[in-house]
This record gives structure tokens, C-alpha cells and sequence, in this order.
């Protein structure tokens, strides 16, 4: 009894890691290599990579790395672990090819997009040089010009819009 009391105590002050407790073993955050990577408050997390990796795997990888790439190597395996657990034959690629085909179907979008708006740049400006220009106005020597035609504009300044 003295022995429960004591491993519930220790329970409650290092809960185990999610590898630890999904394997059902005691985990000392001190040594558990996984303890760093699969907190406890996401169980899945390590649940999908042992279901795609195997435990012993991902143990013999995260040993065999660099310390400062485990975190990377872990945060790939999740991400692979899960993209397999929902396409099974594809897994990521099935992901960044649909991705890279979005970013080519957008490309051709933009490029579309593009065109237009470059062809209707120049139809306007072509509109805007010979539009709302009188004979004997539209620049030249004349200072009330501001390079700028209006549909109604007056060019003679005077406020009156009324055909003469």
C-alpha cells in the first residue's frame, strides 16, 4: 500500500511522457528519450508515430541523431505519421503534390490575371489620350491642361457645361 501512495505522489508531481504512459512503462523525464518530444498532453501525437514507426525505431533514430535535430526529426515523423494514417499509399507526397499542383493551377491564374490587367492598362491609356480633348485643347500651350480628361469636362474653365 505504502508503495501505490508513493508512485501515485511521484505520478502527480512527473506525470509520464505520452510515449511512456501509451507503452506503459515508468518514465524519468531525466533519461526517457522521448520525454522531450511527446508531452503528455498529446497522446496522439505519439500514438501515430508508434502505429506507423514502431517505438523501437524512433528510439533508434532519435539516439542515433544530433540532439539539437531531434525536435525536427520528431515534428517530421508526426507530420508523416499522419498524413500516412489518412492517405496510407501516398502519405505527405499525396499532400505536397496537390499542393504543388494548386500553386501551378494559381501561377496560371495570376499570370491570366495579369495579362488582363496590363491589356486594360493600355486600352485606357489609349482611351485617356484621345478622350474628352476639344480641337484648340488637350495640352499644349494650354496652362489649365492638367494632363488629365474628365467625360464632362469644360476646357475652358468657366463653369458653364452648356453646348454654345
Amino acid at each position: 500500500m505504502a508503495s501505490s501512495s508513493s508512485s501515485s505522489s511521484s505520478s502527480y508531481s512527473n506525470p509520464p511522457c505520452a510515449a511512456c504512459k501509451f507503452l506503459r512503462r515508468k518514465c524519468q523525464p531525466t533519461v526517457c528519450i522521448f520525454a522531450p518530444y511527446f508531452p503528455p498532453e498529446d497522446p496522439t501525437k505519439f500514438a501515430n508515430v508508434h502505429r506507423i514507426f514502431g517505438a523501437s525505431n524512433v528510439s533508434k533514430l532519435l539516439n542515433d541523431i544530433m540532439p539539437h535535430q531531434r525536435e525536427d526529426a520528431v515534428n517530421s515523423l508526426a507530420y508523416e505519421a499522419e498524413a500516412r494514417l489518412k492517405d496510407p499509399v501516398y502519405g505527405c507526397v499525396g499532400a505536397i503534390s496537390l499542393l504543388q499542383s494548386q500553386v501551378v493551377q494559381l501561377q496560371k491564374e495570376l499570370d491570366a490575371t495579369n495579362a488582363d490587367l496590363m491589356r486594360f492598362t493600355r486600352i485606357n491609356i489609349n482611351n485617356n489620350t484621345n478622350h474628352g480633348r476639344v480641337a484648340g485643347y488637350g495640352g499644349g500651350s494650354d496652362p489649365n491642361y492638367s494632363g488629365f480628361s474628365l467625360p464632362y469636362s469644360n476646357p475652358g474653365g468657366d463653369g458653364n457645361y452648356s453646348a454654345n
